[in-house]
């Protein structure tokens, strides 16, 4: 086990992604894979921090069952049916949005694993991360990892490539409904 010393900072330890951004949902989705990305680190480094983090295990199971459930929505429901219809033959992209629905179901239940375990664990006041939290969180980082790449290597650049304005305008208002916000009207 590595004993880490290092202080996290009092800020929400996955900041947040900038509203305005909504009104660019493909620009909001990456900005929220760094998120992602400050997720995946801080899961890593809670598997192997001595002694266990109870503030830093709250702050995880608080991102999963809100920030990452959103997120989820958003390609699920209005990123991938839009960019579904909007897919050429030879995009040959209709799989590999099947494996990230996949990928994302799969997901979901480790996710609950997780905040059942994380909370158990913040219940308990463990000083140790059980063996079996620490497989499961380290099991989820490497897939999210991998899941990320896929969405910013190939999904983001595919949709930047073949939505439209209307099509980006109709899941930043979904988006932007999702969260209560009210989107500023945008010129033509």
């Amino acid at each position: 086990m590595v004993a880490h010393k290092r202080k996290r900072s009092a800020r929400a330890p996955f900041g947040r992604s900038d509203v305005a951004l909504l009104s660019r949902p493909l620009d909001y989705i990456q900005a929220e894979h760094l998120r992602h990305r400050e997720l995946c680190r801080a899961v890593e480094e809670l598997a192997e921090l001595e002694p266990f983090d109870a503030t830093l295990a709250q702050a995880i199971v608080e991102f999963l069952e809100s920030e990452m459930t959103l997120h989820v929505v958003d390609e699920e429901e209005d990123l991938f049916p839009v960019l579904r219809r909007r897919l050429k033959p030879d995009d040959d992209a209709d799989r590999i949005l099947g494996l990230l629905s996949g990928e994302h179901a799969a997901d979901e239940a480790l996710s609950r694993e997780i905040v059942s375990g994380l909370r158990r664990a913040v219940g308990n006041k463990v000083k140790s991360i059980p063996d079996v939290l620490r497989n499961t969180l380290l099991a989820f980082a490497d897939r999210q990892w991998r899941h990320l790449t896929v969405e910013n290597a190939i999904l983001l650049p595919l949709a930047r490539g073949r939505l439209s304005k209307s099509d980006l305008d109709h899941v930043a208002g979904r988006m932007a409904a999702r969260r209560n916000i009210k989107l500023a009207r945008q010129s033509p």
